[in-house]
């Protein structure tokens, strides 16, 4: 089966949306912190561009329970792109779960994704101003 024979959304790309209380203050954290600047502007929301994807942060009077990745990069050397983030002022979560934890602030993560080819990843976490859960990560060959 290929893309045509699918549904629409199959066809479609995927833009993650992440809701911010305060878009003022997350601009600042995306421009200082990570390095991105807006590529549009509206009233609701600011759009950027990344890798060939897009994401939006948009007012919303809700917030993130920050409790799952909401958003992450793949990076070809994640201990390059830790280092680049902790100098911006990011601060990387502490994880310990079943299955890994994090040593200075990156995990080793023991499973397969077939569909990349990887034996595994090796990841880490930060929350942008408005407590959205983003990753980094870096498949493991």
């Amino acid at each position: 089966m290929d893309a045509d024979d699918r549904s629409t959304l199959a066809r479609g790309r995927v833009a993650t949306r992440l809701p911010a209380q305060d878009l003022d203050r997350a601009r600042r954290f995306y421009s200082e912190r990570l390095g991105m600047e807006p590529v549009d502007e509206r009233p609701g929301g600011l759009l950027y561009r990344c890798g060939g994807a897009e994401f939006v942060l948009f007012r919303s009077t809700g917030a993130s329970p920050g409790t799952f990745t909401q958003m992450a990069w793949e990076v070809d050397d994640i201990e390059t792109a830790v280092r680049e983030l902790r100098r911006r002022g990011v601060v990387f979560e502490d994880v310990d779960v079943a299955g890994f934890r994090t040593t200075e602030g990156i995990a080793e993560i023991e499973g397969n994704y077939p569909s990349k080819g990887a034996r595994g990843e090796r990841g880490a976490w930060f929350r942008d101003s408005e407590g959205n859960l983003l990753g980094v990560g870096q498949l493991v060959m």
